[in-house]
């Protein structure tokens, strides 16, 4: 399963890490760096979608898409065009990201950033807030619910939000049932990498009205947009389509969707 090599590989990169940097001093730099951004105020429904834009050199299924040597400044460029909030891929095998990239976007924007990496671990978590990130990525396919649960409640405790990621309505009654805030339905599936751009419609009544949805992937257009937007999606997370594109007059075109 692709899934479980990504995540397996993330860990493992995270203990070498760990050796350098270890959790008691990880967990120093967590509780000190600045306090998070409140993303669920970020992200809360509108008049309009909202748009996670993101930062993303490569992936499994597409391979390289953008060099991007200048994290910071497409970030920049992202917020200016009326992002809500940043992704930053940080997992380094397959997507070509780094915690660099994290910390360089950080640096610069003041709206809310999302680690975006496949988390497993308790280190992963602090480190996602000792470099900055207001948000982090949590897999319900990649966890057990009680793996999930306590991930979810050390995301919380540390003052981030968990974007709490489904590709099933089996799944997202398991994210529901942990009191995630923030849902998002991925039309990948992470094992076959196929799309499937109707599966957020087909779920999305299971989402509670007082959860903010996000729909993910299968955005190539404003049409896309439109169509999730029409199907009840709160907030849009897009890569691909931004990063292979002019970002300002593809983002225009999300937020008139």
């Amino acid at each position: 399963m692709l899934l479980a090599e990504l995540t397996a590989g993330a860990v493992e990169d995270a203990r070498t890490r760990e050796r350098t940097v270890p959790l008691a001093v990880m967990i120093e730099r967590a509780h000190a760096a600045t306090p998070a951004i409140d993303a669920l105020a970020a992200l809360a429904p509108s008049d309009h979608v909202k748009i996670i834009a993101e930062v993303k050199r490569s992936s499994p299924s597409r391979g390289d898409m953008a060099e991007i040597a200048d994290p910071a400044a497409l970030a920049l460029t992202y917020a200016a065009a009326g992002a809500s909030a940043i992704s930053v891929l940080t997992e380094e095998r397959r997507f070509k990201g780094s915690l660099d990239d994290l910390d360089a976007v950080r640096s610069v924007v003041d709206i809310p950033v999302l680690r975006k990496d496949f988390i497993a671990t308790d280190y992963q978590v602090y480190e996602a807030r000792a470099h900055g990130a207001d948000i982090v990525l949590l897999i319900v396919a990649a966890l057990e619910q009680p793996e999930l649960i306590h991930l979810y409640e050390l995301t919380r405790s540390l003052g981030m939000t968990a974007l709490v990621e489904t590709h099933s309505a089996v799944e997202v009654t398991r994210a529901v049932d942990v009191g995630a805030g923030l849902i998002g339905v991925n039309a990948r599936d992470l094992d076959t990498f196929e799309l499937d751009r109707e599966l957020f419609g087909r779920i999305a009544d299971r989402i509670p009205g007082s959860t903010i949805s996000v729909a993910e992937s299968a955005v190539r257009s404003a049409e896309d947009v439109a169509h999730y937007r029409a199907a009840g999606a709160d907030v849009v997370l897009v890569g691909e389509a931004l990063v292979t594109t002019d970002p300002v007059v593809t983002m225009a075109g999300f937020l008139a969707s």
